[in-house]
């Protein structure tokens, strides 16, 4: 009799040991996923300021073309079988490089009517917002999913605003453009994070990082309009 109440005992504590060693592994896991690609993004973010740097003087045809190849890059990047290995990698550092090369000739336009501050000043509203709207999607239980169609159609919304204000012109259209589009990349940013958070295997490290990455430039870029003056 005393025999077999220990056994359910010891089951159950074998149970407990096993469910804890396989919470600590997630855990760990997680945080070596997340390491991987916030360096992954650091990486890219610095292959996009060498773009941006070598591509300073490039005429408008130079930046088409180089807005062009990297939405195909990361078109491309969607229907990679690895898109962690070393293939996907590479585009993802190619894209960063495009995209610093297609932005180049407006940051240097931007840094000589407002000053180089103008820049700074982006870059650091862009360093605080990701890492506040980031640390809420890490953080919070409420499921983000169900919002993306919404926030995925209120962004074509935004790409076609932008390109009606190319033929027309809109009193404060442009300043109104940035905030519509800090509000929806404010969602994004948290559910890219969230991504992060759920997931736990590092085949999504470089999607993952992408993600993120296209967050952070494009809210730059929102920012850098708002503090350079709202301009075309």
């Amino acid at each position: 009799m005393a025999e077999e109440t220990r056994n359910p005992t010891w089951l159950d504590q074998a149970t407990a040991a096993q469910q804890a060693t396989a919470a600590e592994q997630e855990q760990v896991t997680q945080k070596v996923l997340f390491a991987r690609v916030m360096f992954l993004v650091a990486v890219t973010c610095g292959f996009t300021a060498a773009g941006a740097w070598i591509a300073k003087d490039f005429t408008g045809g130079w930046m088409i073309a180089c807005w062009i190849g990297a939405l195909v890059l990361v078109l491309a990047s969607a229907f990679i079988k690895k898109q962690s290995g070393a293939l996907g990698m590479t585009l993802l550092f190619v894209i960063g490089l495009l995209l610093g090369m297609a932005v180049g000739p407006t940051l240097q336009v931007y840094a000589s009517v407002n000053g180089a501050q103008v820049l700074w000043q982006a870059a650091g509203a862009t360093a605080l917002f990701i890492a506040a709207f980031g640390a809420w999607g890490y953080a919070t239980r409420r499921d983000l999913a169900p919002y993306v169609r919404f926030f995925f159609w209120a962004l074509i919304g935004l790409i076609v605003f932008g390109i009606v204000m190319i033929f027309i012109q809109i009193p404060g259209g442009s300043l109104i453009w940035a905030i519509l589009g800090l509000g929806i990349f404010a969602f994004w940013t948290a559910f890219d994070f969230q991504r992060l958070r759920r997931s736990n295997t590092g085949n999504v490290a470089v999607p993952i990082a992408l993600g993120i990455f296209l967050d952070i430039f494009n809210v730059f870029l929102f920012f850098l309009q708002i503090f350079g003056g709202g301009g075309r």
